[in-house]
């Protein structure tokens, strides 16, 4: 049923969202130098790596690392990079991701390639097993500004209460969140 439901919600969104992702993607391109999007290796279901789509908030050629890895994200973002990522716009292209069925509306976010401590603590405690999400229970419980541990920790608790009813209450939140612009550190 949840993959039902993903696939009809990307048919949707796809259909309403066609100008937007069209509009930003030439704004992406007329404003920096390089592709409007960007493949990301990310971990998916079972600790598989797929490629996951992103409208191109850094410049080319920013190390492929946690964005709080870099000692100062600003320096990378593109013109209009800081408004994508508080707005979310730059998670658009991921819709792809979760038509090929690499990715779901919710579950825990897709861990970059050499996370390997969010890897290794999600691996422990059984997470691996879950399909990746456009969004989830750590998302709308403090995103960029959680902690692994705390993240791993939220994880954990979707895993032992996911439902589809939790599912709907987490992309409620999450519509609110972005509203707000809540939880993006750059």
């Amino acid at each position: 049923m949840k993959r039902l439901f993903d696939l009809f919600l990307t048919l949707c969104a796809g259909a309403v969202l066609l100008l937007p992702v069209m509009i930003v993607a030439i704004a992406v391109r007329l404003t920096s130098r390089g592709p409007a999007l960007y493949w990301s290796d990310r971990i998916g279901r079972d600790n598989r790596i797929f490629k996951m789509p992103k409208f191109r908030s850094m410049r080319v050629g920013t190390p492929a690392v946690a964005t709080h890895l870099l000692s100062d994200p600003r320096v990378y973002l593109t013109p209009i990079g800081s408004f994508l990522r508080k707005s979310s716009l730059d998670e658009l292209p991921q819709l792809w991701s979760i038509l090929l069925g690499d990715m779901s509306f919710v579950g825990p976010r897709p861990a970059l390639f050499n996370q390997q401590d969010l890897i290794d603590l999600r691996t422990q405690h059984g997470v691996d097993v879950l399909v990746p999400g456009l969004t989830g229970w750590a998302q709308v419980n403090g995103r960029d500004e959680l902690p692994i541990p705390a993240k791993v920790q939220l994880d954990i608790e979707y895993l032992q209460r996911r439902s589809f009813w939790f599912d709907i209450r987490i992309l409620w939140l999450t519509f609110v969140k972005v509203l707000r612009r809540e939880g993006v550190t750059h």
